[in-house]
């Protein structure tokens, strides 16, 4: 059992709609949840220790809702050809990376991005696994990063056809053990959902095998959707269906799954992604670094839609990937003043209802009784800070701010900086570098 901890003297910052701002107040977390949130004189309970969060802002934990962890040993990696399109990105690096590497690359991978969330205060991370050469166990791996981390993880595996039937059929069952394994341990850190690259490189066959294993699971499904304008081409030229048509056919959309970019969707599409209820992942950094567009998120919101904020693996740092999509937004509506409420919103309530839904109880807000995922961040603000303002400071200026605590089931995983005891972050920097050499040899 982990030890109750009182929080005092900060300014406490609950996300959610509205988002509020208590001063004076006290955030008690025992039991791996937030047991009080009140006036610090009215908090009387015991507790074992007390963190002053003087000249700080007392956060929930972000979540990420769309992230590849698998992709942390590419970092530096020069040996790709230069792409012409986003096909050409998935042929001369992703492709090639997964397929070589080893379930040792991947656990690795996952080791040491998490660390980096923990230092960027993202406690929730919603991932999406590649591995060809390496399926099997792929997901119990990652699991065991996920573990040793203290933080949480929604894993899944994408199934694919582009490296033959066998893989896609080991991809099943890789998808289909996890997520009986989560459903029967309920472990608080990890959850699962049915991973699946893109319409494009799934046959009818295997979309329609997916989508029967996870709805007799009873699961949803992470899927890339419409990511690139080739994606939408390639299934209306072979199937006659847009990429969201065709995925609603075999009924893998839902309130349940995710659709991760939907860059390229028309009217038809959004009105589909609404009647299902999908939740779509935007990932602003990732769609200008290949080129392939912006997505109108503030076309989605107006069509209903929940929309959340991924960052498919340039960053953990959601406050980061927050502006970018501001940014981009401003430029894609051709309206500086258009996108601040639906970009907001994304972060701060829409990617705490994906992890309250997935884990089954609140996750994201400070709130009694949900989850003790809590952060605080060095900031004293230059300005009035109230509930009319707030959302100007987190994107302005509690975004420049440097994460002192991170927290996560009522575990301190970092505190004043530093990472928690038992946490070798320069020994495990090493060993990574070893099997990148090694990776980059075999690419």
């Amino acid at each position: 059992m982990t030890e109750s901890i009182l929080i005092q003297n900060g300014t406490v910052l609950t996300f959610g709609r509205p988002c509020r701002v208590l001063e004076g107040h006290g955030v008690l977390l025992a039991d791996g949840k937030i047991g009080r949130v009140a006036p610090l004189a009215e908090i009387t309970e015991p507790h074992d220790r007390i963190l002053d969060a003087a000249g700080k802002v007392v956060m929930p934990g972000f979540v990420n809702a769309h992230m590849h962890f698998y992709s942390t040993l590419v970092r530096g990696l020069t040996k790709a050809a230069p792409s012409r399109d986003f096909q050409d990105v998935l042929r001369n690096l992703w492709w090639r990376l997964d397929r070589v590497l080893s379930l040792d690359d991947v656990e690795i991978s996952a080791r040491v991005i998490l660390l980096d969330a923990i230092r960027k205060g993202t406690t929730t991370l919603v991932d999406h696994h590649a591995s060809p050469g390496a399926v099997r166990g792929s997901l119990e791996r990652i699991a065991s990063a996920v573990k040793g981390s203290g933080l949480r993880a929604c894993l899944c595996y994408e199934v694919s056809d582009r490296d033959g039937e066998g893989i896609a059929e080991e991809g099943l069952e890789e998808n289909t053990a996890f997520i009986e394994r989560c459903r029967r341990d309920r472990d608080p850190q990890l959850r699962a959902l049915f991973g699946l690259h893109a319409a494009f490189t799934l046959s009818d066959v295997t979309l329609n095998r997916a989508a029967r294993l996870g709805q007799s699971l009873g699961t949803g499904f992470h899927v890339h959707v419409a990511e690139a304008a080739s994606d939408v081409l390639f299934n209306r030229e072979h199937h006659g269906l847009s990429s969201v048509a065709r995925l609603d056919r075999f009924g893998l959309l839902g309130p349940g799954s995710v659709a991760a970019h939907a860059v390229h969707v028309d009217d038809a599409d959004m009105e589909i992604l609404a009647k299902t209820g999908t939740f779509v992942a935007h990932n602003p950094q990732s769609n200008l670094n290949n080129s392939v567009g912006i997505a109108d998120v503030a076309g989605l919101v107006q069509k209903g839609i929940r929309v959340g904020l991924g960052t498919d693996a340039m960053t953990v740092n959601m406050l980061e990937e927050l502006r970018v999509a501001l940014w981009a937004q401003h430029l894609r509506q051709d309206c500086p003043s258009t996108g601040f409420l639906e970009v907001t919103d994304a972060l701060f309530v829409r990617n705490p209802e994906l992890a309250s839904q997935l884990w089954g109880f609140p996750i994201g807000t400070i709130e009694e009784g949900a989850a003790a995922d809590v952060i605080l961040l060095d900031y004293e603000p230059p300005t009035p800070l109230d509930e009319g303002t707030v959302l100007g400071h987190l994107v302005f200026g509690i975004s420049q701010a440097p994460v002192d605590t991170t927290i996560c089931r009522g575990e301190v995983l970092m505190e004043g900086k530093v990472l928690a005891a038992g946490i070798d972050e320069r020994e495990l920097a090493a060993r990574s570098r070893e099997l990148a050499r090694k990776l980059w040899e075999r690419f």
